[in-house]
């Protein structure tokens, strides 16, 4: 039985139809990957599933009780709200509550005034009232495995950890359907991974839009195709539905020019003298009005995409040189005595975790960041051309012709005067589409936009972070092709681990030593890097010692015998501490605790905090005295 299916759906924005009669359902367990053009109504077509629009006709029906989560493509903008607040709001209104919960057990750590206890106390029966504790553990359980700061507002996170706090709220709900739009965008390599393992375990059905061909391959049981409002179920993975789409293609081509040969003789036919109108079949008049009318609804495909780089003068063969550069943000260090040389033609991909200073090293490198320590040096003739993660350099209230061309008709490429709608229609924009405003374009659109502005400028040292982001899989292939091409430098921020395989020379990784430079792409830096580290046990708890043994021997002017005594009774008293310690923990986290007069609940809270200090002073004395002993 399936989970969700739509029959003969149909919805349009504008004159064109984004689904026109398409059918579909899906399965438990299975994981379909909807694949498309830019702008084709892949997002529609999610949210539509979400139940956020409604069709214009057709049908769609869905399992009762039906438990959906979704993961939009844009990034959340900056909110006070907590990340715990944003995950817990994936379980709607039971998520403020669980919030306004954990956002007063904070409180009331600092503050156990009389009414934050009665808060505390109406919240807990609250809970108890909808079965919020189980779901309070689920939300506490997701923000562990994706290892999110739960009490940071959202605000102040980087691009990559904001996915990773909406993936938590995706999967917060324990949902039966998965409805991923890009769901790799601004994550990092692991996390990545992570996501693979985790969705393969998952059990419920998940359509998802990718552009990262791992990812696809790995995932996917079978490719849906959206193309001029239907959808094709393809078996099989990426290769082969290119290969039988191809195949297809040229059928249609064939028929096609067929269909029109027959429409303009019927044409030429009509258009005879007298004495043809005389014999003038109505039939057949008839019968060329209806092909009028099939040619008029043929839905052309949409031309691929086409550009190419403005290449500047060449550099000179030293690009840029650092030596010894260290950057520290807040106290805290990114970058610690980096050392590299980058020569004329060198395609560089950077690989890291998210945060862990991958922009940061492309502003001290392009010199727009001064180092705390060393030197960045520069080399003759640079003309840098720069692509940005977040695309803040589109203004959403211009069309896309402005964004471009700034007013002007025209544009100077590769030394040749073109209209402004000439060079957009090599990016796949329409005439209508290009005075749209930017506001109104998907995601991949802005990331075309963005390149054929990019391309516009001459450059010699291109600067891309996180290009593929948003672009569909047969525009990031082209790209792909141009910078192979490209005779110039190119530094690369990307986590597309096909893309920096295919098209990087070398990768500057950020390790837990330092940046360390490896031959090839992802795959070849998986091979070269060293084998990781054993996992480093943390020390044990020193155990209690029997009470009833001989005397050690006192050694030689090291500890005195006080001492020695000292350091044999800590490791018992360290365990008393600690028993304590989780008595009272397991006691603060009934939420009986709560419903006691308010000073039992502050000396409880007092002892805590006065053992824990009594605590970490034990563990110090130990350590000290073991050490002197050695």
């Amino acid at each position: 039985m399936p989970l969700l299916s739509i029959d003969n759906l149909s919805i349009a924005f504008g004159a064109e139809k984004l689904l026109d009669g398409a059918s579909f359902q899906l399965d438990p367990g299975e994981r379909v990957c909807l694949i498309g053009r830019n702008g084709a109504g892949k997002t529609t077509l999610l949210r539509l599933l979400a139940g956020e629009i409604q069709a214009d006709s057709g049908d769609l029906w869905r399992q009762p009780g039906l438990r959906v989560a979704t993961l939009a493509q844009e990034l959340p903008a900056d909110t006070a709200a907590t990340v715990f607040e944003i995950v817990a709001g994936g379980l709607e209104g039971l998520g403020n509550l669980l919030a306004d919960y954990h956002d007063a057990a904070l409180r009331l750590a600092h503050d156990h005034t009389p009414e934050w206890m009665r808060r505390m106390e109406q919240l807990q029966h609250e809970l108890e009232a909808c079965d919020g504790w189980r779901w309070q553990q689920r939300v506490e359980t997701v923000i562990s495995r994706l290892q999110l700061p739960a009490d940071t507002p959202l605000a102040e996170l980087s691009g990559g950890w904001r996915r990773r706090v909406l993936l938590g709220r995706a999967l917060v709900r324990d949902p039966d359907v998965l409805l991923l739009d890009e769901p790799t965008n601004h994550l990092d390599l692991e996390t990545i991974q992570w996501l693979e393992d985790e969705l393969l375990e998952f059990r419920g059905g998940l359509l998802f839009v990718t552009h990262d061909r791992a990812l696809l391959q790995r995932l996917a049981t079978r490719l849906l195709e959206l193309d001029r409002g239907l959808l094709t179920s393809w078996p099989g993975d990426y290769a082969a539905f290119l290969e039988k789409k191809a195949a297809l293609l040229e059928v249609e081509a064939r028929h096609n020019a067929k269909f029109d040969k027959n429409l303009a003789q019927e044409e030429a036919w009509i258009r005879q003298g007298i004495k043809a109108r005389r014999t003038r079949n109505e039939g057949r008049v008839r019968a060329l009005l209806a092909l009028r009318e099939e040619r008029r609804q043929r839905r052309e495909q949409l031309g691929k995409a086409s550009f190419a780089l403005e290449q500047a003068e060449l550099s000179g063969k030293l690009v840029i040189e650092a030596q010894s550069v260290s950057y520290a943000w807040q106290g805290e260090p990114l970058i610690r005595d980096f050392s590299v040389r980058i020569l004329r033609g060198d395609r560089i991909g950077l690989i890291g975790p998210n945060g862990c200073g991958k922009s940061t090293l492309l502003n001290l490198l392009l010199g727009r960041l001064p180092p705390d320590a060393g030197q960045v040096r520069h080399g003759t003739r640079l003309e840098i051309a720069y692509f940005d993660q977040l695309r803040e350099q589109l203004d959403p209230e211009q069309t896309v012709l402005d964004s471009v061309a700034g007013g002007r008709e025209t544009l100077e490429i590769h030394g040749q005067r073109r209209h402004v709608i000439g060079y957009l229609g090599d990016f796949l924009f329409t005439a209508q589409r290009a005075r749209s405003p930017v506001k109104s374009l998907s995601g991949g659109e802005r990331n075309r936009l963005l390149l054929a502005r990019l391309f516009t400028k001459p450059a010699n040292l291109l600067v891309m972070d996180e290009p593929t982001n948003d672009l569909d899989l047969e525009t990031l292939e082209l790209l792909e092709e141009l910078l192979l091409d490209y005779t110039g430098t190119l530094l690369l921020v990307s986590h597309d681990r096909a893309f920096l395989d295919n098209v990087a020379t070398s990768c500057l990784v950020f390790e837990s030593g330092g940046i360390r430079e490896y031959v090839g792409g992802y795959t070849d830096w998986l091979r070269q890097r060293p084998a990781p580290a054993p996992v480093v046990v943390a020390k044990p708890k020193p155990e209690p010692k029997p009470v009833a043994r001989p005397p050690k021997p006192v050694a030689s002017g090291k500890l005195s015998y006080n001492e020695r005594r000292e350091l044999e009774r800590l490791p018992i008293r360290i365990e008393e501490l600690e028993q304590r310690q989780r008595d009272l923990h397991a006691l603060t986290a009934d939420p009986a605790f709560y419903k006691q007069e308010a000073a039992a609940i502050t000396r409880r809270m007092e002892e805590l905090r006065a053992l824990e200090t009594e605590l970490e002073a034990a563990y110090g004395r130990w350590e000290a005295l073991e050490a002197r002993e050695r």
